[in-house]
């Protein structure tokens, strides 16, 4: 499995608007941003609000950052740059639909990583509408973290405690899964801390040799076979909450026919229902 063209994470963005959903979703991206040493960007897509109550809205980044007891209190700004390695820019735009406006901020500046928070949805319009943050995760074509409202987080806002343990990755033969796993493999490196963390493949459908991959060693992860058949989203959800993974990764290979452009991917019904976060992983990044 040659991955020498896969990048690294080195610009993350977190689009937000300021409500609880997100600021879990902030607490993943900063702690990301951190351990990679990224440029980190946070925008915020208002409705011709003032500067000023822009940006005392904004997630507080050094406050955290001294929650978390990476800062001393009453650190300078320049103190995230200079001590942790991580330059921070805020961002907000007004007179746009929010999804407009984060398409075209990624049109300008492309990043790695899109980290976004996401709302369940219940009845005909989970099945039938996309939402915002699957409409930018399909045009950006770049890494997208989707951070459920409710449900497992793998970083904690209040403390920044880390915690993957279970990394769960659906495979087929197509996408190649050759991306996914090495991102899960990265995560496990720089996350898992001092566990290994478990990376469990699950093939939906009746041939099992999908699984039959040349594999990476490592004392960070350890990989586990799944083979089961039914409903791909129905099993992956199950998948999640048996073995309680901390994340779901995934490649996504955008709308296929008729009924999945009527229902979204099947990345995009699994994230409605995830338990947990979920990494959609384009294809193109996997060739």
């Amino acid at each position: 499995m040659n991955n020498s063209n896969i990048p690294f994470i080195k610009s993350i963005l977190h689009p937000t608007d300021f409500s609880p959903a997100s600021e879990k979703a902030f607490a993943h991206a900063l702690a990301i941003a951190l351990l990679r040493q990224t440029e980190f960007t946070i925008l915020h897509v208002g409705n011709n609000q003032s500067d000023e109550i822009q940006w005392k809205e904004f997630p507080a980044v050094r406050k955290t950052l001294e929650r978390w007891n990476l800062l001393e209190k009453g650190s300078p700004r320049e103190a995230v740059f200079e001590q942790l390695g991580v330059r921070i820019r805020k961002s907000a735009r007004s007179g746009f639909t929010t999804t407009s406006a984060i398409l075209k901020y990624l049109q300008n500046d492309p990043v790695d990583l899109v980290v976004l928070a996401t709302e369940g949805r219940e009845g005909m319009s989970r099945l039938t509408k996309q939402s915002k943050a699957e409409i930018v995760a399909d045009a950006s074509n770049a890494l997208t973290l989707f951070v459920p409202s409710q449900g497992k987080s793998f970083i904690q806002l209040n403390n920044g405690d880390i915690s993957l343990e279970c990394i769960l990755i659906p495979i087929d033969s197509q996408p190649s899964p050759a991306a996914v796993i090495e991102f899960s493999t990265r995560a496990a490196q720089i996350l898992g801390m001092d566990n290994s963390v478990e990376i469990i493949l699950l093939h939906i459908g009746n041939d099992p040799t999908v699984l039959d991959l040349n594999l990476p060693e490592n004392p960070a992860w350890n990989f586990r076979k799944e083979v089961r058949q039914g409903n791909p989203v129905d099993i992956i959800i199950s998948a999640a909450e048996q073995f309680s993974a901390d994340a779901i990764f995934m490649t996504t290979a955008g709308h296929q026919g008729i009924f999945d452009a009527l229902r979204g991917s099947t990345t995009e019904q699994v994230v409605r229902q995830a338990p947990c976060p979920l990494l959609a992983v384009p294809q193109s990044w996997s060739k």
